[in-house]
């Protein structure tokens, strides 16, 4: 590690760690393609550090008030709006995307945060007197214990504001392993919630690889395990964690459709399109990838996407660009490969990215926005989750073809139709097979007080993350039966009991 690179390391007790890792892995600035910090890894036994300190900080904060919980997440709340800015420009140094989109990040975190504060109402349980003579039943929903969220590099920060403040609302303490790729954000966030008057060890940051996964996954001491990423990973994070006894959710990839009818805004339907296609430069869960154009604006939406992909600035994220670099090197040379097969495989290469100009130097990991049109099914630029700048755009005869692509997808996150039509869009979100629809919305997004997540191979387990499904997920319930006879009714009585 030179003069120039910082040293990030975990959060672990209320505190940067101070031991001495095993293993480091390098940070990268992708405008610029530098190596600015090198992260700790953590091992098994930092691993086992983390969750001990963090099981023992859940034995006092379960028993913390409400009132005293909805304090700190209040201050909490407070100091990352105050400091959205400094969040904001972290994620854009190590994730690359421009810093008004890592704005936007920040204050959809925000979002779920505010919806926490609520938390008092949210842990109301129920009650019902009288059940049997003298019976009364009640229920409680108590925190689980020592919980983990394996976050994304995407959303470094929005993604752990998804399930942190939620989980800590409701009595849990949390462990977060955030990407290696962007570790930064999340110690700013341990910063905030220390500030904010969090306990010591409620909040935990382990950086790590598949060392430190693995080791949550299959930890004793961690009762649950909140996770974003490529289906693959999902799959393996579901399979694992759940044979070990653990309460899961898993969101994985997807490959998100919009579907323009012929009735469509075509002006809003290209703005849209560029908007959801491009942003974050493709690296998002709710891109969209696969436009389907039914006939016949195919011909007329392509020409106007196109004109707007040529205008798109590309450059450092620091300097007003459209869209900023990928995340890494090889990312990038991955995500160009599929340019490569789409071209081999017959597709029409409408605006390439390869060759588009850019703003920012030459090290860094640059790939502009690439639109390919009369992509077909059996393409790998349409079967799989590219996770970059690539659009691609299909043809369909009619409504019915559309929507039969959509469903015939094995992948069901978001979706979205663009229509003036009532009736097909009603049509639409009944029958499409995704959980996340958008009417004339692109990135169909809930707000923090209902709940994100897909279908099919997008999500394993049945819970989504934050709003209703957060709590639910981040409690368990238990019902509690209550009898006080009255004194008068006392006596010895053998009979079955009845309810009168």
């Amino acid at each position: 590690m030179t003069d120039t690179q910082q040293r990030i390391t975990h959060w672990i007790g209320g505190r940067p760690w101070t031991g001495t890792p095993e293993r480091t892995g390098e940070v990268f600035d992708p405008a610029t393609g530098a190596v600015t910090a090198r992260v700790d890894l953590a091992s098994a036994d930092t691993v086992d550090e983390a969750v001990a300190s963090a099981r023992d900080a859940f034995t006092g904060w379960r028993r913390t008030s409400l009132s005293k919980r909805v304090t700190v997440l209040f201050e909490f709340r407070r100091l990352l709006a105050e400091r959205a800015g400094e969040v904001a420009a972290a994620i854009t140094a190590e994730h690359g995307k421009v810093l008004d989109d890592a704005a936007g990040e920040v204050q959809r975190g925000l979002e779920v945060v505010e919806f926490a504060c609520g938390i008092p109402h949210l842990l109301k349980g129920g009650h019902t007197p009288g059940v049997s003579t003298g019976v009364d039943v009640h229920a409680l929903r108590q925190p689980l214990g020592v919980t983990a969220v394996i976050s994304p590099f995407n959303f470094p920060a929005m993604v752990p504001l998804w399930f942190v403040p939620v989980a800590i609302a409701c009595g849990n303490s949390v462990i977060l392993k955030p990407s290696e790729k962007d570790p930064s954000a999340s110690l700013l966030l341990a910063r905030l919630w220390s500030e904010a008057g969090l306990p010591d060890g409620v909040f935990t940051v382990l950086h790590g690889d598949k060392t430190a996964v693995d080791g949550l996954l299959t930890h004793p001491d961690v009762a649950a395990v909140s996770f974003v990423g490529s289906t693959p990973v999902a799959r393996y994070v579901y399979e694992t964690a759940s044979a070990h006894g653990k309460r899961v959710q898993a969101l994985g990839g997807a490959k998100n459709h919009m579907v323009v009818l012929p009735d469509a805004d075509l002006d809003l339907a290209a703005d849209a399109a560029v908007n959801a296609g491009f942003g974050s430069a493709g690296e998002r869960c709710m891109a969209i990838s696969a436009l389907v154009a039914v006939e016949p604006v195919g011909d007329a939406l392509v020409a106007k996407i196109a004109e707007r992909v040529a205008g798109l600035r590309v450059g450092d994220g620091r300097r007003g660009c459209d869209m900023g670099p990928l995340v890494t090197a090889a990312h990038r040379d991955r995500v160009a490969g599929y340019v490569d097969a789409g071209v081999a495989a017959g597709a029409e290469l409408v605006a390439d990215g390869r060759k588009h100009p850019v703003d920012g130097e030459a090290g860094g990991f640059w790939l502009g926005p690439t639109l390919f049109d009369r992509v077909t099914p059996d393409m790998s630029v349409y079967t799989d989750e590219i996770f970059g700048p690539v659009l691609s755009v299909l043809r369909a005869a009619s409504f019915d073809e559309a929507l039969d692509l959509v469903n015939a997808s094995p992948y069901g996150n978001g979706t979205a139709i663009f229509t003036n039509d009532g009736g097909a869009a009603r049509r639409f979100e009944e029958e499409v097979e995704a959980g996340m629809v958008g009417i004339n919305v692109p990135i169909p997004v809930p707000v923090s007080s209902y709940s994100f997540g897909g279908w099919k191979d997008s999500l394993f387990g049945d819970t989504h993350a934050y709003g209703p499904d957060g709590v639910h997920f981040f409690t368990r319930t238990k019902a509690v039966t209550t009898r006080w006879p009255d004194p008068r009714d006392r006596g010895i009585d053998l009979g079955f009991p009845q309810n009168r």
